[in-house]
């Protein structure tokens, strides 16, 4: 049976790597709900806007009214809730975006699914699920240890981003419990590939170095993270929806633990084998390599551990990050204009 699919900021980086994913791979039909805010772009699903199983609705998740004609318009037997206020250091700066999407977002999309779900007839109300992704960062700091997250690991979060999605985590756990809407939850390691809006590590580094301005990292750049390419995590967050049990946890990694210098470093490297105009004065990109001020509870270390989802639903992340670095890099270099384009917006 084909399915309909609700994702929610399906214009963002992960949702517009879901919906090409569902789109090229399956028979379903995919219905993307976005804000389109700063860091939301439909350029990212240009050459699926008069697909037939595709539709685009403009809709805030905190505006309940419309959420509710969504669903009943709509009738999703999926809803992915990948809406979310996610970076680190606009959280710090200015919380107030971050509590209002994340929080009480989640909770408006929970009550108005929740009456859905209640609405359907007993086979449908079986068949629903509603999969909210978030991430590791709500579980905190490994430090200088060797643990790994786990599903179980306690949640800790350190700063206002993570604090946001902590809670919206255990809002869905809540709603699963009390109100016994089936629930899914996966939490995954740093995201990088195609389509990411340039404020994150890797998309900030390649075009800072290509205009030779400075690449700062923070503090000794020691700080490690384990790298999962996004096309990864799409075919992971499908395979959740789909066939993951009701109620349960699924982490998500990729099994690629880097300190940021070399992250930032191996970019050099491969813009070094690719660029041969380089910005004046300079040998190779590494030489913009500058260190600056860390930024407040900044975490040392995130590893996930994702044995459950290998050994439950038999994902594994198919690029290393070798591979998958180097056709980012590569994307990037063949769209500059994409990049130009949303940081004008």
């Amino acid at each position: 049976m084909n399915k309909k699919l609700l994702i929610t900021g399906g214009a963002g980086f992960i949702g517009s790597a879901v919906i090409r994913y569902l789109i090229n791979n399956s028979k379903n039909t995919v219905i993307n709900l976005d804000k389109l805010t700063y860091a939301s772009n439909l350029e990212s699903l240009r050459c699926f806007e008069n697909h037939p199983r595709y539709v685009f609705e403009q809709v805030d998740i905190c505006n309940a009214n419309k959420i509710k004609i969504i669903l009943d318009n709509y009738k999703p037997h999926i809803i992915m809730h990948l809406a979310a206020e996610s970076h680190v250091d606009r959280s710090i700066e200015s919380s107030s975006e971050f509590i209002k999407t994340n929080i009480l977002g989640t909770h408006i999309l929970l009550e108005k699914a929740t009456d859905y779900w209640l609405s359907l007839e007993d086979k449908k109300k079986k068949e629903f699920r509603f999969h909210h992704v978030s991430t590791d960062e709500v579980y905190g700091d490994l430090g200088k240890t060797d643990n790994f997250f786990n599903e179980k690991t306690p949640y800790a979060p350190s700063s206002p981003y993570s604090a946001s999605k902590a809670s919206s985590d255990h809002l869905v756990r809540a709603w699963h419990r009390t109100y016994k809407i089936p629930t899914l939850v996966t939490n995954c390691s740093n995201n990088y590939g195609p389509f990411q809006f340039p404020e994150k590590l890797i998309p900030l580094t390649i075009l800072n170095a290509l205009k030779g301005n400075e690449l700062q990292i923070y503090g000794d750049g020691k700080h490690i993270r384990d790298w999962l390419y996004v096309d990864d995590h799409a075919k992971a967050l499908v395979n959740v929806a789909f066939s993951g049990k009701v109620g349960e946890t699924y982490n998500i990694g990729g099994n690629n633990e880097i300190e940021n210098i070399e992250v930032v470093k191996t970019i050099c490297s491969i813009l070094d084998n690719k660029v041969s105009n380089k910005p004046s004065g300079i040998n190779s990109f590494s030489q913009l390599i500058t260190f600056v001020k860390d930024r407040p509870g900044h975490d040392l270390r995130y590893a996930i551990d994702a044995s459950k989802i290998a050994n439950e639903l038999a994902w594994m992340p198919k690029e290393n990050f070798k591979s998958g670095l180097k056709k980012t890099v590569e994307w990037y270099l063949d769209n500059i204009n994409w990049c130009e384009n949303i940081l004008k917006n």
